[in-house]
This record gives C-alpha cells, structure tokens and sequence, in this order.
C-alpha cells in the first residue's frame, strides 16, 4: 500500500520563468551596452560548467559557493562582450535568474498545487528528494508550498550529504517521513537519478516526460502530475 508520494524539484515542480538570454537582453538594453551573441552559447557552456556544485559528500562552503557564483558570472559577461559596469550587470542578472539570489525567478507548472494538496487531502506524507546545492526549505517557502510536505531532502544539506542515484539520500527520505521503500513512490523526470536511483532502494519509480522527449524509456510514465491520482487509484 502506498503511503508516500516523494517528488524530484527542478523541472517536475519548479521551473526558471525566464531563460538567461531573455534576463541578458533585457538587462543590456537597460545599461545601454552590447551583447556579442556569437559568443554566448559558447559562454554559458563555460558558465554552467564553471559553477556546477561541488561533490555533496564533500566539505565546501555555502559562502564560497555563492561568491564562485559571482566570479564566474562576472567573467560570463565579460566573455560575451561586455566591459562596462561589469559587477552591477552581473549581480543583476542574478537576480533576475539565479535561484540562489532571486525571489521572482522561480515558477511552478500548473499542475503542481492541485496535486499536492490531492495526495494531502487523501493523507499521503510527501517529500521533496532533489540534486540541489542549498537548503531548499527557504526557496519552497517563497514558492507558497512548503506547508504541503513532510520532508525537503536536498543533496548538499549538511544533514544529507547525498546525490541521486546514491542510495543514502533516498533511504534519508524514507526515514524523515517514517515509511518503507514499498510504502513509497518516487517521481521525477530524470532517467538516471529518479528512476535508477529509487528503484535501487525498492521504490517505485515514475518518470515524469513533460515534453514528450523519453518515450518508452519506462515502463510507468506520465506526461502531467494531474496523471497521478488517476494512475494510484
């Protein structure tokens, strides 16, 4: 019998409500300056590289962290042309889409409430289980649905230390919301993280195809989180 629905967070709940060359564009107009966009695919290759999070098992610094995140957004802007007020532009860009700095980056599919508060009103106990480089609880607050879970579980918490598919950080979830692997189902929209990871504790994996790019890829899979409820009952 199922008892608990766990949920992965980037692109199954949450979504960055503006892509960064829309932020760029916008944010150059604004300081009169110009963007070399030859260079920014390129750019943003180096940039997401540059500031991919560091090994959660390891000790690192939210501090640092977030100063890296600076550094390296300062040279992004420098890569794609730009020379004059190079700090403010990148601060701005941050704030404008970057989670870590921004309140109005953030944005939930539509589906997203209207199932949560289903499986809260049916008595389920539910739970993030995310890859994600800080305390998630502060960002769910913001996004108003902090109240509908039991459990936030997030990689690089110092409590958890643990990235999907490693076993430890699903087996940490499973405890914070005091049910077993059978009682559990886990739903998420990468292959190799949400559906090879929680089936290698014994959870029941759903993979969540928004765009209709993994078809046949496994064998229970949905394409909206209102699929849910009709799929459990």
């Amino acid at each position: 019998m199922i008892k608990a629905v766990f949920f992965d967070f980037y692109e199954t709940l949450y979504f960055h409500r503006h892509s960064l060359e829309e932020n760029l564009e916008r944010i150059a107009k604004r300081y009169g300056v110009e963007v070399n966009w030859e260079r920014c695919e390129t750019a943003m290759e180096r940039l997401f590289t540059g500031t991919s999070a560091p090994d959660p098992s390891t000790d690192f610094s939210l501090l640092e962290l977030s100063i890296t995140v600076m550094k390296r957004e300062c040279e992004f802007i420098r890569e794609v042309g730009i020379e004059k007020h190079v700090e403010q532009i990148a601060w701005e860009l941050l704030q404008s889409g970057h989670y870590l700095f921004a309140a109005n980056s953030s944005a939930l599919y539509s589906d997203v409430v209207p199932t949560l508060q289903h499986f809260r009103d049916e008595g389920f106990k539910l739970a993030i289980v995310s890859n994600w480089d800080t305390p998630l609880d502060p960002l769910t607050e913001r996004l108003g649905i902090a109240k509908y879970f039991d459990a936030i579980v997030a990689s690089h918490d110092v409590r958890v230390r643990s990235e999907k598919p490693d076993p430890h950080i699903f087996n940490y979830a499973l405890e914070a919301v005091g049910v077993s692997a059978e009682e559990a189902v886990h739903i998420g929209d990468t292959y190799e993280a949400d559906i090879v990871g929680a089936e290698g504790v014994g959870i029941r994996p759903i993979l969540l195809d928004r765009d209709g790019t993994q078809a046949g890829r496994w064998r229970e899979m949905i394409q909206s989180l209102s699929e849910l409820p009709k799929l459990f009952a």
